[in-house]
């Protein structure tokens, strides 16, 4: 990775485009800081610093520390990509947007446009949910101190107010940075919303138990070359195509491959599972935390090394795999395509038959897939067992979630970078031969 980025800053073009995108996520940083009009910066670091784990810790993680500080960006990315996740859940029901999604561009920029509609209705209720708790105290159970300076409703009105137009610029700053910078903005700033936290984790395990953060530290090591393995990993099923006749011109037959990954899925379902455990509890927290149902919530689906709890995220984990891996990819669509321009795999007629062999293939390659999220799901389960300092289980860095964000966006940011330079360098070697010729 390093020497492709070496290599990037030696292009004119690509060293002006990896510019831009650090620009663009020092801004981001910065929004993420800034806090929104109205909140009590000095009784926040207070209640921050007293955090106990939990709900807290996860929502510290997944916005970059910033929901938690009330900040302008304090929503992150995270109602972009929710909404994203269930516009794509919606184009398997909706025969609307399926059609859309089958109209190429066009379609594409429809269904885009329906996703930052949805990002803001999305971003809505977050920040009316954050600011609400924080009016009522109730972010940081453990802490009595006064988030805001001013609890009337016109303070709370322009808190969301400033956390939903910061969720704006959030987009257009990914948007910018797909169109002028090395592209997948959204997974560039996600990756950095994640990464952000990653110092204070580690300085404070070094401070708690330096051994443990040795250990962390090679763990850490092996498992993300396991991460990037299996995200490498993917099963080539072999297309010919026959030779066809287009107008006046023949078109010889190809052999090319079908890329199957073994993690189809990507890292949806676990965002997904989490969000779902991550409800019962908030809405807990909403309702004042009394009753059989609360006692219930925190016994069962908030101690993450129960019984229950493991079983309850495990089996959502691989629900959610099948499920999504259903929607996302179409073997009757793939088989129609491919009989379409005369192509079909070896042994197989095309059609149906092809249809259901890819279905078959897939269901294989979906099992290994849900069984490899759900073990790197149980990694930080594992961990808290292991490490006995409780104070170490708290900052434990490396969760499953946050080794697939980073394992997944420098991939594919690697191979956005190295797409770019081949580019580039056909485009000197045909200009030097134009020059020759």
């Amino acid at each position: 990775m390093l020497t492709v980025l070496i290599r990037a800053f030696r292009v004119p073009d690509l060293r002006k485009k990896l510019l831009f995108t650090l620009a663009m996520i020092a801004l981001f940083r910065f929004g993420q800081i800034l806090p929104a009009p109205g909140v009590n910066v000095v009784a926040v670091r207070a209640c921050l610093n007293g955090t106990d784990g939990g709900l807290i810790e996860a929502l510290q993680l997944f916005s970059g520390g910033a929901m938690l500080k009330l900040s302008v960006f304090a929503l992150g990315v995270m109602p972009y990509i929710t909404a994203g996740i269930v516009v794509q859940l919606l184009t398997a029901v909706i025969p609307r947007l399926e059609t859309l999604r089958k109209e190429g561009r066009e379609g594409q920029a429809k269904i885009t446009q329906y996703t930052r509609y949805l990002t803001v209705v999305m971003s809505v209720l977050h920040a009316a949910t954050i600011v609400s708790l924080a009016r009522a105290n109730q972010i940081f159970p453990n802490c009595r101190e006064r988030m805001l300076y001013d609890q009337s409703p016109v303070t709370v009105v322009v808190i969301v107010v400033t956390m939903v137009a910061g969720t704006s610029v959030i987009m257009w700053l990914g948007e910018l940075i797909t169109d002028r910078g090395i592209g997948n903005g959204m997974s560039i700033l996600i990756f950095a919303q994640v990464v952000a936290v990653f110092p204070s984790y580690l300085s404070n395990i070094f401070l708690l138990n330096p051994f443990a953060l040795v250990t962390m530290l090679v763990s850490g090591v092996f498992l993300v070359a396991a991460v990037v393995f299996m995200e490498q990993a993917q099963r080539r099923i072999p297309v010919q195509y026959a030779k066809r006749m287009v107008g006046r011109r023949m078109y010889s037959g190809t052999s090319t491959y079908l890329p199957l990954k073994v993690n189809q899925a990507g890292i949806v379902p676990v965002i997904f599972t989490s969000s779902l455990l991550f409800l019962p509890q908030l809405v807990t927290q909403l309702t004042g935390g009394a009753g059989p149902v609360a006692e219930w919530v925190a016994r069962y689906l908030v101690s993450g090394d129960h019984p229950i709890y493991i079983t309850t995220y495990l089996l959502l984990i691989v629900a959610f795999t099948y499920f999504y891996v259903s929607i996302t990819f179409d073997p009757a669509e793939a088989a129609d395509n491919m009989k379409r321009f005369s192509g079909f795999v070896p042994g197989i007629r095309p059609g149906r038959p092809t249809a259901d062999y890819l279905r078959f293939v897939l269901s294989r390659l979906t099992a290994p897939g849900a069984a490899y999220l759900a073990t790197l799901s149980l990694i930080p389960i594992i961990a808290f067992m292991m490490l006995h300092d409780q104070g170490t289980q708290q900052n434990f860095p490396f969760g499953g979630t946050t080794v697939l964000i980073m394992v997944g966006v420098g991939l594919d940011t690697v191979k956005q970078i190295e797409a770019q330079l081949e580019q580039r360098t056909y485009t000197g070697f045909l200009k030097e031969s134009s020059g020759r010729t």
